[in-house]
């Protein structure tokens, strides 16, 4: 399988699995992600964990090869779908988590900057080479970047290519936190266990009040932010997380 679904203690975890390739994506590994998302979605995981197979990458980029001989249609349509399938991640309910193993280049990272956080190895290398090649990044690269890491710094890395190290790239926001370990999977669960999932079913609402917000005028977004927290007073969750500090123990928390 060109990548792997499976679950462990409620987490889903999804393995990149070209490694002779160093993870690149074609076609077939971004189409086959996007069932893959579909599938944790519909499933009751509380998490999804990303890694890469082999060892040397998270993920490399796009396949060079399959770029070539490519009319503008087609270049765009190619494009749309590495877009589309990233925003089924972007979009999950439950958290993401991205496990940075080796290096993550080009579409490598714009796939780990579609997840909730990215957790860096102390070796890993992150970057967005494409312009290197006289390209731009194509699946949310140069909107993702400047969201985490503030418009100056995306303009300065997309126009540059130069690659960052995972101190640095925890240093301006890219990366969530460093673990030196050396199992990937076993890194996520870590984290994921250190997050205290599974979070309540108002996580996509905080996230949505986050990022929808972000892009709207103040006013606006404190509207959207009421209308969240009214939907999330709603949920068990809120009654649950209520009565539990009221009771002065834990929330059992079901999403």
């Amino acid at each position: 399988m060109i990548a792997n679904l499976s679950f462990q203690n409620g987490i889903a975890i999804i393995t990149l699995n070209r490694p002779e390739a160093y993870n690149a994506l074609n076609a077939e590994l971004i189409e086959t992600l996007g069932q893959l998302f579909d599938e944790v979605d519909q499933s009751d995981a509380v998490a999804l964990v990303l890694v890469g197979a082999g060892g040397k990458a998270f993920c490399a980029g796009a396949d060079i090869k399959g770029l070539l001989g490519k009319s503008a249609v087609e270049q765009v349509a190619f494009s749309r779908l590495g877009q589309q399938v990233f925003a089924k991640l972007d979009a999950l309910a439950i958290p993401s988590i991205a496990v940075l193993s080796g290096v993550a280049f080009g579409g490598g990272l714009e796939l780990a900057m579609a997840c909730t956080f990215r957790v860096a190895t102390p070796a890993a290398r992150l970057g967005l080479p494409e312009i290197k090649l006289g390209l731009i990044p194509a699946y949310g690269g140069t909107q993702r970047l400047s969201r985490l890491a503030g418009i100056p710094r995306a303009l300065e890395l997309v126009s540059t290519g130069r690659t960052l190290d995972a101190e640095e790239s925890e240093k301006i926001g890219l990366v969530t936190a460093i673990r030196a370990a050396d199992d990937p999977i076993a890194i996520g669960l870590d984290f994921a266990a250190s997050l205290g999932v599974p979070f309540p079913a108002s996580f996509r609402m905080a996230s949505n009040a986050v990022l929808q917000g972000f892009d709207l005028p103040l006013q606006e977004a404190l509207e959207l932010e009421a209308h969240l927290f009214a939907e999330a007073t709603l949920t068990s969750d809120a009654t649950e997380g209520v009565s539990a500090f009221l009771e002065k123990r834990k929330p059992a928390f079901t999403g």
